[in-house]
């Protein structure tokens, strides 16, 4: 039964400056800067969060931080295919020692993603707290038909968890990068205290190799 730790926002006035789990404000580095330049638009990506690898969950992964990376389609509009995991639009970054398969740039700054509500009152950024949990392993699309919703939530979770490791919960096919790729994180976009653009609620899904080196991040919607 794969380990998960079901993700809880708190809002923060200040940085956060070490190497941990967050979301909005700058990436914490770990290498040199790699930030990720959008292939239709050659401009760097938006910064969405960073999550920490830990190796009670992936206990293979070499890397220790995992940074993610999208271009904002609300700025360059809704048919870029940032939910593509090879489109260009979207990135993991994984350091130390990953493999980037986008152009990069070494800025240790550089656009972040939207906080809602008033901008004047919004906390920069968001760390996190965990609880712990298990999932069954992952059963195909058309041996889940057979389960109620409640059997899935069970098994699997809510469909609104945002969580780190775990089993993905997809919305429409099964869609793994690749051969044993392990779910690194999910989002969901109606559950989270910031604009993700995923479409109609939503759901981000990052994903990481078997030998840890490479990340890919995708995205499905209703």
């Amino acid at each position: 039964m794969p380990a998960k730790k079901i993700i809880q926002f708190h809002a923060v006035e200040q940085p956060i400056t070490e190497a941990v789990t967050k979301f909005g404000g700058q990436p914490v580095w770990i290498d040199e800067p790699e930030w990720p330049l959008s292939e239709s638009q050659d401009e760097p990506m938006m910064f969405i969060g960073q999550i920490a690898i830990e190796p009670e969950l992936f206990p293979d992964a070499q890397g220790k931080m995992a940074y993610l990376f999208m271009t904002d389609s609300e700025e360059h509009g809704s048919n870029t295919p940032t939910w593509d995991p090879d489109g260009g639009e979207n990135a993991i970054v994984i350091q130390p020692g990953g493999e980037v398969w986008v152009e990069t740039e070494p800025l240790s700054e550089g656009p972040t993603l939207n906080l809602r509500g008033p901008s004047s009152t919004s906390p920069r950024e968001y760390r996190v707290t965990c609880v712990e949990g298990y999932d069954a392993d992952f059963l195909p699309a058309h041996e889940q038909s057979d389960l109620s919703q409640a059997e899935k939530e069970t098994k699997f979770g809510k469909l609104e968890e945002s969580k780190i490791g775990g089993t993905p919960i997809f919305i429409q096919s099964d869609e793994f990068p690749g051969d044993d790729w392990q779910l690194l994180f999910q989002l969901y976009s109606d559950n989270v205290p910031f604009d993700l653009h995923f479409g109609d609620s939503g759901i981000g899904y990052g994903f990481i190799s078997a030998d840890g080196d490479e990340g890919k991040f995708l995205w499905q919607s209703f």
